[in-house]
């Protein structure tokens, strides 16, 4: 399977409690739902497409647990039966039970757990949100593409997808639109460690 990385943000970079106001207060975070203003039918459609895409889902503890509290209550939502049916993959060291069945909690070496699934015959393993999960894998070259849904936000403060001090890396852009709402959908390829010049005028 290729894993797919798929991230809400806003313009500064935010990938906390996209949302709703209590998806995600860690950290004393108090501005979440800020993605939800710029929902509108095109973005639904491309989220739909990437959906079907998937035979698997790979998430981190606290996005789990979030997702495992709202999804079971929204059978009337036309994603609910994929994320609710599709196998789901927990990577977590503290997590013993994992109650949004079907679902396998990845302990230990979370990379190589990660590796192994790859290896399995399928389409797409999605990570959906769990940034830190997220934040983890590029430097083990595990992420095949990276799909990121960018609004017109600043959110001012909240976790970040790419922090200071993270992995640097080198991506190639395979495509690119922007819905009515203002929504910039990204999509790249990860292509190793970035490249590096200097700008000048002349020989």
């Amino acid at each position: 399977m290729r894993l797919v990385l798929q991230e809400f943000l806003s313009l500064d970079g935010v990938s906390q409690g996209p949302g709703s106001p209590d998806e995600d207060t860690s950290d004393g975070f108090a501005r979440g739902g800020w993605f939800v203003p710029h929902l509108d039918e095109a973005f639904e459609r491309v989220a739909a497409g990437w959906l079907g895409a998937a035979d698997a889902f790979l998430f981190g503890r606290r996005t789990y647990e979030n997702f495992a509290r709202d999804w079971p209550e929204m059978t009337d939502h036309p994603n609910a039966r994929i994320l609710n049916g599709s196998p789901k993959y927990v990577a977590s060291q503290t997590l013993t039970e994992a109650g949004w069945q079907p679902a396998t909690i990845l302990s230990g070496d979370i990379p190589a757990r990660v590796a192994e699934l790859k290896r399995r015959p399928g389409r797409e393993l999605q990570i959906h949100g769990s940034a830190r999960l997220g934040q983890s894998l590029p430097a083990a070259g595990l992420i095949d593409e990276l799909r990121l849904a960018i609004a017109p936000v600043v959110v001012g403060s909240g976790r970040r997808l790419f922090p200071d001090g993270g992995t640097p890396a080198g991506l190639r852009p395979l495509h690119s639109e922007t819905t009515p709402s203002g929504i910039a959908v990204q999509i790249f390829e990860p292509t190793g460690l970035p490249e590096y010049g200097t700008y000048g005028v002349g020989a």
